[in-house]
């Protein structure tokens, strides 16, 4: 048969939807509410027996969230990108660096004039 038959795709005689007689019993649970610095309240279902934590990350945003209200946790201070330079220049100073330039500057010279290097 094609085409525009009246059977539910998927499906089998007898199906229905699954209820807790089939899968058990669900338990206890308790809702918790969490508050990010965008004023975004999120609900979490915990089982009653289980350790609320203190953060949690807001599902809309991805900021930290936590169960005070009034005081959400402020956003992460986020680090700007490094250069290898800065990371050089945090290490060495500017009389350490016109040293080791100087210091390779007559190493190429040397190899030069003895022919090792052509240009």
């Amino acid at each position: 048969m094609a085409g525009g038959g009246s059977a539910i795709r998927g499906s089998r005689v007898g199906a229905g939807p699954m209820g807790e007689a089939e899968r058990g019993e669900a338990a206890p649970r308790q809702h918790v509410s969490y508050f990010c610095s965008q004023e975004h309240r999120t609900m979490i279902a915990f089982a009653v027996e289980a350790a609320i934590p203190e953060s949690w990350d807001c599902p809309r945003c991805g900021l930290p969230a936590s169960l005070d209200s009034d005081n959400p946790p402020p956003p992460p201070k986020i680090e700007p990108y490094k250069t290898h330079l800065a990371y050089v220049k945090e290490r060495r100073s500017d009389a350490e660096a016109a040293d080791i330039l100087d210091e390779a500057i007559k190493t190429l010279r040397q190899r030069r004039k003895s022919g090792e290097i052509i240009f």
